[in-house]
């Protein structure tokens, strides 16, 4: 029962840490487009992996600005969310974004040739 709880709740903390980033007034932040993909929260409930991806920006820069941000991300949620605790924020870079578009990429630029087409091309020589 408490998995299902906890999975509740980082599905609702991702919503509205989503909302919340596009609220940051950090220059690191805001124009840095930043998504979050994805929240643990421990199951006391005291601590939180947000993971997130930019598509714009410096890596470290971004990762600065979130940090420096945590006082107000944490404050706003508490706001918002209606939780005994609010949690202390972590920000972990997820690269299964960009990962996942270098993959596609590579699946795109594979060229399938028909296999009777190669036959016919040798027996002619």
């Amino acid at each position: 029962m408490a998995n299902y709880r906890r999975g509740r709740i980082n599905d609702e903390m991702q919503k509205t840490l989503a909302e919340i980033l596009r609220e940051v007034k950090d220059p690191r932040v805001s124009g840095a487009f930043v998504s979050v993909t994805g929240v643990d929260v421990t199951p006391d409930l005291k601590y939180a992996k947000v993971y997130y991806s930019a598509l714009q920006g410096d890596k470290k820069e971004v990762y600065l600005g979130l940090k420096s941000s945590a006082g107000f991300i944490r404050r706003q949620v508490a706001q918002r969310m209606n939780l005994r605790a609010t949690p202390e924020f972590t920000f972990v870079e997820d690269n299964s974004i960009a990962y996942g578009a270098h993959i596609s990429s590579l699946l795109n630029s594979i060229t399938i040739t028909d296999p009777d087409e190669e036959e016919g091309s040798e027996g002619e020589q």
